[in-house]
């Protein structure tokens, strides 16, 4: 069993040490069904032309939004990404981005996320979507069964 977590997901034990996250510097902000928020900063995250790297920006919102999957999937539940696609607006050259991430859809199989990333003076800089395979436990699918019978 591992002490390390990312928001609410336990880390494999033997994976701890080569996590993205720390690496990337991203920092939760809030993880609650519904909303999840992290910031990201763009030191260390930039392309060779010293603006924040598009690939930092689709790290971000893969996180933000997988980690809004597992917390509607719930305890027992799985989710993973399924397809991610990020529109970059402006270019980040300093600071810290936030990513927003919302649900769009929260189904049976599949769920969407919007993940809005803004820079420090609050304008969108990168509008993402991810979908994600859900798996939800048992007792879930038998809950949903009952309220669209």
């Amino acid at each position: 069993m591992s002490d390390v977590s990312i928001g609410p997901w336990a880390v494999t034990a033997e994976f701890s040490h080569e996590q993205l996250v720390p690496k990337m510097g991203i920092e939760l902000v809030r993880c609650e069904p519904g909303l999840v928020i992290g910031t990201m900063p763009v030191h260390g995250n930039r392309q060779p032309v010293g603006i924040m790297h598009g690939g930092a920006n689709a790290v971000l919102a893969e996180t933000l939004g997988s980690l809004a999957a597992f917390l509607y999937a719930g305890p027992g539940g799985r989710a993973v990404g399924l397809d991610l696609s990020c529109t970059h607006h402006r270019w980040v050259a300093s600071g810290r981005v936030t990513g927003v991430c919302r649900p769009l859809h929260e189904g049976r199989t599949t769920a969407t996320y919007e993940i809005v990333i803004s820079d420090g003076s609050g304008r969108r800089s990168c509008t993402a979507r991810l979908t994600c395979a859900v798996s939800l436990p048992p007792a879930a699918r038998a809950r949903d069964a009952v309220r669209t019978a």
